[in-house]
């Protein structure tokens, strides 16, 4: 993909997201959530369906939506609130932790830095950029496994892992498109741009698309 292409393509992927299946933690940071539920949710996300981080995430909010009620909550409470989230056990240690930890240390707010965000235990740089962006509206760049594929799938860029590729859209990508990046791509990669087999042959932006690393596409 030529660079001055992505104007081209994100307008496409604008249009084509309408169609799509929202991602479950765009839903919540849409439904007034605060950055606190957007952190929680995208703890609960991580290898797991987008399905059940938002039944999951339904749940735990009915019960506590902010840190101090959060805290209130023992680990195996949280646990099975957000059950059946891969990792259950472990993700519900962590949001019991970062909740205490906010209140105890940062009066009840999630910090608004992704520095200070990366403090706490469970929470990568994926993680803190989306805090930045959906929670707080904050320039950012939310780098998963769909927007690290896809890019390189692209050849927009040529990177061995989501943290440099983030590093790399930084320096390359238009700052308009910091924000929904994510968004497009998660959405994109679920629904069309599969690992395995994507559908390149009704793909809008297949003519930008050098296909790299596709093997077998329908």
């Amino acid at each position: 993909m030529k660079p001055d292409e992505i104007h081209t393509v994100i307008a496409i992927l604008r249009e084509e997201y309408k169609n799509w299946q929202t991602p479950a933690v765009t839903i919540v940071a849409q439904c007034n959530g605060s950055p606190f539920k957007v952190l929680v949710s995208c703890i609960i996300s991580l290898r797991t369906k987008d399905e059940i981080t938002a039944q999951a995430s339904a749940r735990i909010f009915a019960r506590a939506k902010t840190p101090e009620e959060m805290a209130g909550l023992s680990a195996d409470e949280i646990s099975q609130l957000i059950y059946p989230a891969g990792f259950y056990r472990t993700k519900a240690e962590q949001i019991a932790l970062l909740s205490r930890r906010l209140v105890d240390d940062y009066h009840g707010n999630v910090p608004d830095e992704i520095d200070e965000l990366l403090k706490f235990k469970g929470v990568g740089r994926k993680t803190a950029n989306l805090v930045m962006t959906l929670g707080f509206g904050k320039p950012g760049i939310c780098v998963d496994t769909h927007v690290h594929r896809i890019c390189n799938r692209w050849g927009y860029v040529s990177t061995k892992n989501p943290e440099e590729t983030e590093m790399v859209l930084r320096r390359q990508l238009p700052p308009e498109y910091w924000i929904e990046i994510n968004d497009l791509l998660v959405a994109f990669g679920q629904n069309h741009c599969h690992p395995v087999s994507p559908r390149c042959s009704s793909c809008r932006v297949a003519g930008a698309c050098e296909r790299v690393g596709v093997n077998a596409s329908r």
